[in-house]
């Protein structure tokens, strides 16, 4: 029972101390990995768990390797950030594997990139003509981001000189049957107003909504919540 309880103890205190860790280490580490990141996020699984697997372990046996691996990913993502030279050494450049429509199949072998993977990355994007695109860019990450010619490109607002009003951002007023009254504040809102966007939805409640999202000039998203 002890040996149970000691488990518990030290998975909740790694829980707590990765998570604090992790958000000190902020949001873009939680997005699409560099390198450095991925290599990290597979060691830190495997010595973090080395207290709750063997509780014979002391618990610093997984807390010290943690903070010591997490701090020189913030020292590696800090040098980064300051030096070019030192991002291209650690995190690599992107790479053009299409320019003005022509594959380069030089960048495509150096990146061991195959045409089967570029087809299905470009399909990801939404782009199944490969005629459609301009520039194909690998991110350090992984990624592809696709930029298409300027005669498959979406027409803007701008280029058909129509002025467009700014709608701000759409903020959640009810999540789950319960009112955000801090994002009605924000949008100049109140209880009156949600209340009558209710009625004139047939609905009495805020706890017969879903989600019922709304921004600056007005516009309503709203779903009822399903039957049980």
């Amino acid at each position: 029972m002890l040996t149970i309880l000691k488990i518990f103890i030290n998975a909740v205190i790694i829980y707590g101390v990765l998570v604090l860790l992790l958000r000190l280490m902020g949001k873009r580490q939680l997005g699409d990995l560099e390198l450095s990141e991925l290599i990290v996020t597979v060691l830190v699984s495997q010595v973090a768990s080395t207290p709750i697997t063997d509780p014979e372990k002391p618990l610093w046996y997984g807390i010290v390797p943690v903070i010591t691996l997490l701090g020189l990913e913030l020292i590696l993502s800090f040098l980064m950030a300051k030096s070019v030279k030192c991002r291209a050494v650690l995190a690599g450049q992107p790479a053009l594997l299409i320019v003005h429509g022509r594959i380069d199949q030089g960048q495509m072998r150096r990146n061991r990139f195959t045409p089967d993977e570029l087809a299905e990355a470009l399909r990801n994007e939404g782009v199944l003509d490969m005629n459609a695109v301009d520039y194909a860019i690998l991110e350090t990450d992984g990624r592809l981001n696709v930029i298409l010619a300027p005669e498959n490109r979406p027409v803007t607002a701008g280029q058909m000189n129509l002025t467009q009003e700014d709608t701000g951002y759409p903020l959640i007023v009810i999540n789950n049957g319960r009112v955000m009254e801090n994002n009605l504040r924000i949008l100049g809102r109140d209880m009156n107003w949600l209340n009558a966007q209710l009625k004139a939805q047939g609905l009495k409640n805020p706890h017969q909504v879903y989600m019922m999202t709304t921004d600056m000039a007005g516009g309503i998203f709203l779903a009822p919540r399903e039957p049980k």
